[in-house]
């Protein structure tokens, strides 16, 4: 986003804050479930999304387009943050439907934030994102837009009854349904960041030759934390390839002080001996 984007859609996820923090979980869910339908109705009506974004228009006329488009349709509540959208300004049409989506990821957030769950959630997230790492069969059955989305959904569905919290499902659910343009893993890395950021922390995804102890969990956050001058929350594979040591990223730093590592540095200092 240029920045004239980037101000509006932290002027609406300041205005999404402030009633998060007064709204029940309940109002709360049904925001993000219309916000998510409205992006799915942006990404299909281009007329429509560059009617509510066009600078050349009065503010309060978009806003007075989108009423009578939704407005008889739309709980008030989501109304609300859709009008204060369409009375900002856009870079480009598409960063209005970026933004529609970013508070509706937000607003499910929310559910999960007010109820408690927020690290469940996060944790389920990440641990959905290493299933489909492992099995990339399942992951293309799920990304595979050829494919009716009713069919994906319902294949989510079966995987996950019972499982995880409804925020979770939620955010899952949306991504299967309407990936616009991102790899399932990409998005729900995404997902997992932005829950960690609810709480005001980076996340560091940590391979491991095996599983850590309480202790040496505690003292790896520890001392990320004190590198990056912010809280720290692990999330952690196992990997046995390996052999020893680990492999740490967070955002777009990786810190690699494994054994395979080593031994793949000397083999090619040494010219490629096996």
């Amino acid at each position: 986003m240029h920045a004239a984007s980037r101000q509006s859609l932290a002027a609406a996820r300041d205005r999404l804050n402030d009633y998060i923090d007064r709204a029940r979980a309940v109002d709360l869910g049904t925001v993000a479930d219309e916000l998510f339908a409205v992006v799915g109705l942006l990404d299909r009506e281009p007329t429509l999304r560059r009617a509510l974004s066009d600078p050349a228009a009065d503010a309060e006329a978009r806003a007075g387009l989108l009423d009578r488009m939704l407005g008889g349709r739309l709980d008030p509540r989501t109304m609300e943050q859709l009008r204060d959208l369409a009375r900002s300004r856009w870079s480009e049409p598409t960063d209005l439907a970026d933004a529609v989506e970013a508070l509706a990821r937000q607003a499910a957030l929310g559910v999960a934030e007010r109820s408690g769950t927020l690290d469940e959630v996060e944790d389920e997230l990440f641990r959905f994102g290493r299933i489909l790492d492992a099995n990339p069969r399942l992951r293309n059955l799920l990304a595979d837009v050829r494919t009716p989305v009713d069919r994906r959904i319902d294949l989510l569905d079966r995987l996950l009854e019972g499982k995880v919290n409804s925020t979770t499902r939620r955010l899952l659910e949306q991504v299967v349904r309407a990936p616009r343009g991102r790899t399932l893993d990409v998005a729900i890395e995404q997902l997992v960041e932005l829950a960690a950021a609810r709480r005001e922390r980076y996340v560091a995804y940590v391979r491991a030759p095996a599983p850590l102890t309480g202790e040496q969990e505690e003292r790896l956050a520890t001392a990320l934390t004190r590198i990056y001058g912010r809280p720290v929350g692990l999330q952690i594979e196992v990997d046995p390839e390996l052999l020893g040591g680990l492999v740490v990223r967070v955002n777009d730093e990786v810190i690699d002080g494994t054994v395979a590592t080593r031994l793949a540095e000397a083999r090619r200092w040494l010219g490629g001996v096996p």
